[in-house]
């Protein structure tokens, strides 16, 4: 069923209300956890039987486009999401938000817009939400009314319910596109130049440790997933994560995933406890998906120790707000340890902080790649390398702005130099210029 053009009656009209409860009616009378057994086809027959003898005893007649609407409805409740299943087989759509029974919004190729989709009404959401919390082992309700879980495609299901959602029930689907951008992509996108691009290879290949800020759908972790592609082969990759967003390029990967806690409150697996367990697997390199808690202090001390070529994104502003979170991180995971000690330790842990923004347009962009040169009068010491810089948006309502090199030469990838990358090439690389993006990439350093 296609959300475009969809003949299903609206809610809040009389045939609306008619058809919403019917379909309730026809949930309630079936076994779901049976009826999710039956092909679809004998399921499709069974719901169209009893669809007509409800309809007959409401005195109605459903025909057509409006029936077909009606059972599509009831298979999407037993099979897929329900209503938002439509919304789901959309491949554009990144993410689905419903702010209540009647407003349920999509962001598709970066811009969010409200749908014709809809909810009966309250309860009909709140009884989707716990269906879908069920089916993985959690429940919501007034004495829980906080649950996140992941559905099998992979997406982040987040839903709130009452009394904490004073409105209603509202939730959250955070997809992870199956069509992963590529380096390219994102250069012919015009999220970054290709010089960009091709010094963060080299980063990459140097075992730099890199830091991706920036905020919530930025595109930290797509641009750590494609950057991933230029670890050499026969390196030993442990990724840790709470949701499983990475898609590493590597044969030699092993996948850590957190655990929640049982409805006992037993069982839970941390990322700390994850990222001690991945120290002893003998890594060449750690990646953790989202830095946000103490497990920072452990993944400092993996930069530290060995595990050169480390990689982790996390929540921030901008690039020294990136580090002032890990250091506020690492001071709650080990109160014991003075704030200079953490800020000496994150200087010497970090070499790169690479900076992405979700612009205003719904463009995504690599704002800034700067090197921590270390701590001057117990200060960090940023130097940028590239930037973007934004002048205003044009007619067709995208950003206006140029990337720059600023001519800074950083100091941690010069031992690169040679193997992957000639001098010369290296301090082509850095020449102050506006840089031209858009067009067919391909790596200079592989």
């Amino acid at each position: 069923m296609t959300v475009q053009g969809s003949t299903k009656p609206r809610p809040g009209t009389g045939i609306g209300l008619l058809t919403t409860r019917i379909r309730q009616q026809i949930i309630d009378a079936m076994d779901l956890g049976k009826a999710s057994l039956l092909g679809e086809t004998e399921l499709r027959k069974q719901v169209e039987a009893l669809s007509v003898h409800l309809c007959e005893k409401q005195e109605i007649g459903l025909v057509g486009p409006e029936k077909d609407d009606l059972v599509q409805h009831i298979i999407d409740e037993i099979y897929g999401l329900g209503p938002l299943q439509s919304l789901l087989d959309d491949s554009r759509v990144s993410a689905i938000i419903v702010n209540g029974f009647n407003n349920v919004q999509v962001e598709r190729d970066g811009s969010v817009e409200k749908t014709p989709v809809s909810f009966g009404d309250d309860t009909h959401l709140l009884r989707f939400i716990q269906r879908t919390v069920a089916r993985s082992g959690r429940r919501i309700d007034e004495a829980s009314p906080i649950a996140e879980v992941q559905l099998e495609d992979g997406s982040l299901f987040h839903a709130v319910v009452p009394p904490l959602a004073v409105k209603g029930p509202t939730l959250t689907i955070r997809r992870f596109g199956q069509q992963q951008l590529t380096l390219q992509d994102m250069v012919k996108l015009g999220s970054l130049a290709p010089q960009m691009a091709d010094f963060l290879s080299l980063a990459i290949q140097n075992r730099a440790n890199v830091i991706f800020s920036g905020g919530a759908g930025s595109g930290k972790t797509t641009l750590l997933n494609n950057l991933s592609g230029f670890i050499p082969k026969g390196q030993r990759v442990v990724t840790i994560e709470r949701t499983a967003e990475l898609r590493l390029q590597q044969p030699d990967v092993v996948s850590l995933q957190t655990r929640l806690p049982n409805v006992d409150g037993k069982g839970g697996v941390s990322s700390r406890d994850l990222l001690r367990s991945a120290l002893r697997m003998q890594p060449d390199r750690i990646v953790v998906g989202e830095t946000i808690g103490e497990e920072v202090l452990d993944m400092l001390q993996a930069m530290n120790t060995g595990q050169h070529g480390s990689m982790s994104t996390t929540h921030a502003n901008d690039s020294a707000d990136a580090l002032e979170r890990l250091e506020l991180m690492a001071c709650l995971a080990g109160p014991e340890v003075g704030e200079q000690a953490v800020r000496r330790f994150i200087a010497r842990a970090v070499d790169f902080v690479v900076h992405t923004t979700r612009l205003s347009t719904g463009e995504r962009k690599v704002t800034r790649i700067s090197e921590l040169r270390g701590l001057h009068e117990g200060e960090y010491t940023f130097e940028d390398i590239f930037v973007y810089r934004q002048s205003g948006v044009d007619d067709s309502f995208k950003s206006a702005g140029s990337f720059y090199a600023t001519g800074y030469e950083p100091l941690s990838t010069k031992t690169a130099v040679g193997s992957v990358v000639t001098p010369k090439q290296y301090r082509e690389l850095f020449v102050p210029r506006e840089l031209s993006t858009g067009g067919e990439y391909k790596p200079a350093f592989q």
